[in-house]
């Protein structure tokens, strides 16, 4: 081909896919969860609609502990966006609990209110949560948020979580397992519902799953960590074979970023987010808690970050003063 012939066809190239759609000029990553949870999954949904919304940018989910990796993620730049629990956030703000230094957080949205789930089956011996006492439970993973909030929740109760139980920190997919086969007897979750993998655990022939209610906690939880947590309900035969309601601990889940992301890129990707919602709610119906007025509603301890603030104006929704 000769020269004209070939800056004829990049120009034709040029004219039909602008320069924008040629090339992914920064890649991404979205710090999620566990396999097992809500936030892989959803943040997979978002990767891939993100990545088709904006022409210089390429999303990835990245599969992660939870909460407390995803904003040391954060921090480290490994991961540009990513899940937290309130709870979680406000001690890296701070700098205490799992984190030794301050982080500088910014939050993108508010997505919905987790529950956390304390999960054992029929026949353990368990219906309350004094029950846990001497029994083998899972109180989540290292890095996870789920961690922070059933230690939290058990202290609550007047369990020593490593002299009262016998603690073990799994994903919830390896707990869900170990309760099947009998290797623990209770695990605490918290996520947004359904979670797919205690979904499955329902569904077990030949298993009936128990949910110990523990709203009761969050005055005390309240007290001693921030105004972070709500006494809630798991509703019934929100899993399988699951006859009754649970009074339960819920907690805010954001996506948060860093300071340092710019007001374009964090207005551009609330903007997208809020657009697709209805394909995000495909993936975790709970989203349709990300409304405008739930943003400012005091879910976050997290200033929000400019480039959000924008967008919500926009739509006529400001921070009260």
């Amino acid at each position: 081909m000769n020269n004209f012939g070939r800056a004829g066809l990049l120009a034709l190239i040029f004219l039909v896919f602008p320069a924008s759609a040629q090339q992914k000029d920064i890649r991404l990553s979205i710090a999620t969860g566990g396999t097992g949870g809500v936030w892989y999954p959803l943040g997979g949904a978002m990767a891939n609609i993100l990545s088709k919304s904006l022409p210089h940018a390429q999303f990835t989910a990245e599969v992660t502990g939870g909460s407390v990796d995803n904003i040391k993620l954060i921090a480290t730049g490994k991961s540009e966006v990513g899940f937290s629990m309130t709870d979680a956030a406000w001690d890296a703000e701070r700098g205490q609990g799992k984190f030794k230094e301050k982080v500088a957080l910014r939050t993108l949205a508010v997505f919905y209110p987790q529950k956390n789930h304390v999960v054992t089956l029929e026949g353990r011996g368990i219906e309350k949560m004094a029950d846990l006492k001497g029994k083998r439970v899972s109180v989540g993973s290292p890095g996870s948020g789920s961690e922070i909030i059933a230690l939290r929740v058990l202290e609550a109760y007047g369990i020593d979580p490593n002299k009262d139980i016998i603690k073990e920190r799994l994903s919830v997919a390896e707990a869900v397992n170990a309760l099947r086969d009998r290797k623990i007897d209770a695990f605490i979750h918290n996520a947004a519902i359904p979670i797919p993998a205690v979904t499955d655990l329902g569904a077990t022939p030949g298993i009936k799953i128990k949910f110990i209610d523990h709203g009761d906690a969050v005055a005390a939880m309240n007290k001693k960590y921030g105004p972070l947590y709500i006494k809630g309900t798991l509703p019934a035969k929100t899993y399988p074979n699951q006859d009754r309601d649970a009074a339960t601990v819920d907690v805010w889940a954001v996506l948060l970023t860093n300071d340092k992301m710019s007001d374009q890129l964090a207005y551009d990707i609330v903007k997208t987010l809020f657009e697709k919602k209805s394909e995000l709610m495909l993936v975790a119906k709970d989203t349709s808690y990300m409304t405008f007025e739930n943003q400012f509603a005091g879910a976050s301890p997290i200033a929000f970050h400019p480039g959000a603030l924008r967008f919500f104006a926009e739509k006529g929704f400001k921070p009260a003063r």
